[in-house]
C-alpha cells in the first residue's frame, strides 16, 4: 500500500495535532509543581470558563446572519429574557427553565 503525498500530509498533520493537544493538556498534570503561576495569571485564569462560554453562547444568538444582515431570531428574545431573569434571581435552573420556554413558546406562536 502506497501513500499519496496528499494523504501523507493529512495523516502527519493529525499525528502533529496529537502531540500538540497532549503536550499542552499534560503539561500541567507533569510539570505543574515545578512551574508555579504568578497570582496574576491565576486570576486571570479564573474567568477562562465565563469567557469559554461566551465565546460559544453568544455567536448563537447574535441576530445576523450571513449574507443578510440582521434578522429577527427567537434565540436573542429567549436569551435577553433569560439574562433578566438571571439577574433578577441568580437561580441557573430557572434561567435554563424561562429561556426554554420563551424559545418553545416563540416558535409555537410562529407556526
Amino acid at each position: 500500500m502506497t501513500l499519496w503525498p496528499s494523504e501523507i500530509y493529512v495523516y502527519s498533520a493529525i499525528l502533529l495535532l496529537t502531540v500538540c493537544s497532549v503536550i499542552t493538556r499534560a503539561g500541567f498534570m507533569l510539570f505543574g509543581d515545578y512551574v508555579p503561576l504568578s497570582d496574576n495569571v491565576r486570576r486571570a485564569l479564573r474567568y477562562a470558563p465565563a469567557a469559554a462560554l461566551t465565546a460559544i453562547v453568544v455567536p448563537d444568538l447574535l441576530p445576523w446572519k450571513a449574507g443578510l444582515g440582521p434578522v429577527f431570531d427567537y434565540k436573542l428574545v429567549a436569551g435577553v429574557l433569560a439574562v433578566l431573569v438571571f439577574l433578577r434571581t441568580r437561580s441557573a435552573v430557572l434561567v435554563i427553565i424561562v429561556g426554554m420556554l420563551v424559545l418553545w413558546g416563540l416558535r409555537w406562536l410562529a407556526g
